[in-house]
């Protein structure tokens, strides 16, 4: 009966909260749209949160204490998304295929920036995911590579429980 308890228990969804907010703030830096040229718009910051979420979550999956964060910090994502979608002013029919959309595209985003580490060309999966195609100068792009790839690296360095705080570099 001990493992339909953990199935059925209500995880905390407050839980990964503090690490959300530290996503969320590493992703609003300025830097990010002044020296990176992201869009500081809606879909910019959408973007930038996604790329700032995607490495912490690649973090995550390498570490076996990874799942269960890895769960609560995606249902923060899509609480926050669900909340986004309604203050834009989307109604209860259309919220849950936004929403279901944007999952998609940070799992899209996974995929991409993850090969795009490992092959250690992450400028094509940027400039298609963050910058919806359209490349900015190269130093822009270069900051934002480098901005990321070091950040993930720093990630290394951050224990499980370290990053539920909200700790990261």
């Amino acid at each position: 009966m001990g493992w339909l308890t953990k199935v059925l228990r209500r995880r905390d969804r407050s839980a990964a909260l503090p690490l959300y907010d530290a996503v969320v703030a590493r992703a609003r830096a300025p830097h990010w749209y002044l020296d990176g040229a992201v869009p500081d718009t809606l879909d910019g910051r959408f973007d930038m949160v996604a790329a700032v979420l995607a490495m912490v979550l690649l973090r995550l999956e390498e570490d076996p204490d990874g799942p269960e964060p890895t769960a609560r910090l995606t249902e923060r994502f899509i609480d926050d998304m669900d909340a986004q979608v309604r203050q834009i002013g989307f109604g209860d029919m259309v919220v849950g295929k936004h929403v279901g959309r944007m999952m998609g595209m940070l799992g899209g985003r996974l995929g991409v920036y993850r090969d795009g580490l490992a092959s250690g060309d992450l400028d094509a999966a940027l400039i298609r995911n963050l910058y919806r195609g359209t490349a900015p100068g190269e130093a822009a792009l270069a900051h934002t590579r480098d901005g990321l790839v070091a950040l993930r690296g720093a990630l290394d360095a951050v224990t499980v429980p370290q990053m539920i705080e909200g700790r990261v570099p």
